[in-house]
């Protein structure tokens, strides 16, 4: 590299989610950008998870239903509601998904709506069991274009503590770090 390269002596900023002591249950987490769903992505989620279900895959057999037409998946809105997550809130901090409860899908979503996502951290704890990690409960909720609310779902997620590299990081997380 040359002293003229832009990229030469600078810091670098790598995207990321939020460490453990990040994560804030005062806030709304709002996800951008949201995600219109296609024909493809329907009939393709649909067929990779071997769902027969008609609702989702014949045109014909769903305009005889009370929907008058197919209907999106429904595990492929709450997997994109959650993907839509990642970026902002576990893209490389997260340890591992502890659970799903409390789903639910008050309203169907169609092929070309648009879902958007939202989060608010409902809790969070220090791991008991594993050092520099900690626990935080997240609740999503999905909804489309309109403003209407498809999917809500409780998420239990392990997630890393700021690294002691990191600047402001010790690895006990701001819970354990002592008051100075």
């Amino acid at each position: 590299m040359t002293d003229d390269d832009p990229f030469a002596r600078r810091e670098r900023v790598v995207s990321r989610g939020l460490w453990y002591e990040e994560f804030r249950t005062d806030v709304v987490y709002a996800h951008s950008p949201g995600r219109t769903v296609t024909e493809a992505d329907n009939v393709l989620f649909t067929t990779l998870t071997m769902n027969p279900q008609a609702l989702h895959l014949d045109a014909a057999w769903s305009a005889g239903t009370e929907f008058g037409e197919r209907l999106v998946n429904s595990m492929l809105t709450l997997s994109t509601v959650v993907g839509l997550s990642v970026a902002q809130l576990t893209q490389g901090t997260l340890v591992a998904n502890l659970g799903l409860t409390d789903i639910a899908f008050p309203q169907p979503v169609r092929i070309g709506d648009t879902l958007l996502a939202e989060t608010a951290v409902t809790g969070k704890r220090p791991s008991r069991s594993r050092p520099g990690e900690g626990i935080v409960s997240l609740l999503h909720r999905g909804v489309n274009q309109h403003g209407d609310v498809v999917v809500t779902a409780a998420r239990t997620t392990l997630v890393r503590m700021r690294p002691a590299a990191e600047p402001g990081g010790d690895g006990r997380g701001a819970d354990e770090q002592e008051t100075r």
